[in-house]
C-alpha cells in the first residue's frame, strides 16, 4: 500500500536571506532607539508633574487631590492631542492589538505625543501598542522610498519584532509572537527562513535597549527550589483564578468603551476618563498608577508588606483602571498593567496561603491573566517565567496554562471592531 508523503517545505538559499540581514539591523537599532527615546522623555516629564511640581506648590505627591487633578489634566492633555493632531493620533486604540496597522507619516507625531503624556500622567497602560505602531509606519515609509524592491509588508515585520524584543530586552518575546503568528498561515518555505529577518531585527533592538538601558524583569524573588504537590495545585489555582478575572474585565469591556463613545468628542471622553483614574488610584492608592512595571518590583519586593486585603484591592483597582484607560481613548498597551494585576493577585493568594510561594503566585497570576487580556498564549508563557527567573517553575507554568487557556479560548477578546463588537 502506498503511503502519503507530507512534502517538506523547500529552504531558501543563503544568498535569498543575505540581503535581508541589513535592513534587519538598522530597523532594530532604530526601534528601540525610538523607544528608550519616548521612555525617557516621558520618564522626565512624569519626575516633573509628579515631584517637582507638587513639592513647589506644597502638595502632596500622591496625595488625593493631586491624583485627581494630574489625571484629569492628562486626559485634558491627550484630549487636544487626538482632536487637534493629524490623523487624531492614530486608530481607537480599543481596536489595535500588537499587529499594528500601517499608519501615515503625518499620524505618528501625535501618536508619540500622546503615547509620552499618557505615560507621564499616569493611566495605567504601557507603551507597547503605539509604540509598535509608530515603528512600523516609519520603517515601511522610509524602507519603500530607501529600498523600494524589498516586499512592503517584510518592513512591518521588521519593525514588529524589533520593537517586541526592544520592549522586553531579548529577542526570545519577538521570537514567540513571531511564530504564533505564522502558525495559522501557509508558509512559502521553511520556518526559520520564514523568522530570520524578523529575528535579527528581534536580536539588534533587543540588544541595543541592552547595552544603553540596562533593563530587568526579574524581581529577585526568594529563591524557588523544587517544586512540590502544593506548588502545582497552587499554580493551577491561581492561573485559572486570574483568567477567570481578566476575562470578567474582557467582557465588561464593550460596554465600558461605548459608554465613553457615546461622548462623541475625547475632549469630553478622555477627561472624563482621567477623572475616573483619578479617582481609582485615590481608591488603589499610587502604586495602582502608571504602566505597572517599576510598582511590580515594588511589591514583589516585600511580599509581607501588604494584607491580603489590600493585595486584592490593588488587584481590583488596577484591572478597573486598565479596563477604563483602554476604553475611554488613551494610547498605550494592555501587556504591562495586566502584569501588575496578576503579580497583584498572586501575592494576595501567598497572603492568604503563606504556603503559596510568592514566585508561584506572581507568575502563575500573570500568566491567566495575560492569557485572558493578550489570548498570546507564549508571551504569556515567557513573562510569567522571566519575571521569576527560576528555570524550575517553566513546568508548573506549562501544566497551569492548560486550564487557563480553556477558560479564554474561544471567547471574546480585549479588542474591538470598528463597530464596537469584540474580536474572538
Amino acid at each position: 500500500m502506498a503511503q502519503d508523503t507530507v512534502q517538506q517545505p523547500t529552504a531558501a538559499p543563503a544568498r535569498a536571506l543575505l540581503p535581508l540581514i541589513l535592513p534587519a539591523l538598522v530597523v532594530g537599532v532604530g526601534a528601540s532607539l525610538l523607544f528608550l527615546g519616548v521612555s525617557e522623555a516621558a520618564e522626565a516629564l512624569q519626575d516633573v508633574l509628579w515631584q517637582n511640581l507638587p513639592d513647589a506648590l506644597g502638595v502632596g505627591r500622591y496625595s488625593a487631590l493631586w491624583m485627581i487633578v494630574m489625571l484629569t489634566a492628562t486626559g485634558v492633555a491627550v484630549g487636544l492631542v487626538v482632536w487637534k493632531a493629524p490623523g487624531h493620533a492614530g486608530p481607537d486604540p480599543a481596536t489595535t492589538g500588537l499587529d499594528a496597522p500601517v499608519l501615515p507619516p503625518a499620524v505618528l507625531p501625535g501618536l508619540l505625543l500622546a503615547t509620552a503624556l499618557m505615560l507621564a500622567g499616569g493611566p495605567s497602560l504601557g507603551p507597547e501598542n503605539p509604540i509598535i505602531a509608530v515603528n512600523v509606519g516609519l520603517a515601511f515609509w522610509l524602507g519603500r522610498r530607501l529600498l523600494p524592491r524589498m516586499p512592503g509588508g517584510l518592513w512591518a515585520a521588521l519593525a514588529e519584532a524589533a520593537t517586541i524584543g526592544a520592549l522586553f530586552g531579548t529577542p526570545v518575546a519577538a521570537a514567540l509572537v513571531i511564530s504564533e503568528a505564522l502558525a495559522g498561515r501557509q508558509l512559502k518555505g521553511a520556518l526559520w527562513d520564514n523568522v530570520f529577518g524578523p529575528l535579527v531585527a528581534a536580536a539588534t533592538g533587543a540588544l541595543t535597549t541592552t547595552l544603553v538601558a540596562h533593563p530587568s524583569f526579574d524581581l529577585h524573588l526568594p529563591a524557588f527550589g523544587r517544586p512540590g504537590w502544593g506548588d502545582l495545585l497552587a499554580a493551577l489555582a491561581v492561573a485559572s483564578v486570574a483568567a477567570l478575572l481578566g476575562m470578567c474585565a474582557v467582557r465588561a469591556f464593550p460596554y465600558v468603551h461605548g459608554g465613553f463613545a457615546r461622548l462623541r468628542h475625547p475632549m469630553l471622553a478622555l477627561p472624563a476618563g482621567g477623572l475616573v483614574l483619578g479617582l481609582l488610584g485615590v481608591l488603589g492608592g499610587h502604586l495602582t498608577l502608571f504602566k505597572g512595571l517599576e510598582e511590580v518590583g515594588e511589591i514583589a519586593a516585600d511580599p509581607e508588606g501588604w494584607s491580603a486585603g489590600e493585595f486584592a484591592t490593588m488587584t481590583v483597582v488596577k484591572l478597573a483602571a486598565l479596563l477604563v484607560a483602554a476604553s475611554c481613548g488613551f494610547r498605550g498597551g494592555r501587556i504591562f498593567p495586566a502584569v501588575f494585576v496578576g503579580a497583584a493577585l498572586g501575592l494576595c493568594a501567598h497572603a492568604l496561603v503563606p504556603g503559596v510561594h510568592p514566585a508561584v503566585g506572581i507568575s502563575a497570576g500573570v500568566l491567566g491573566m495575560l492569557l485572558a487580556i493578550t489570548r498570546q498564549g507564549w508571551v504569556s508563557l515567557f513573562t510569567a517565567a522571566v519575571l521569576v527567573g527560576s528555570p524550575a517553575i517553566l513546568s508548573l507554568l506549562c501544566i497551569a496554562s492548560l486550564p487557563a487557556w480553556l477558560l479564554v479560548t474561544g471567547r471574546p477578546q480585549m479588542q474591538l471592531r470598528e463597530d464596537g463588537t469584540p474580536v474572538r
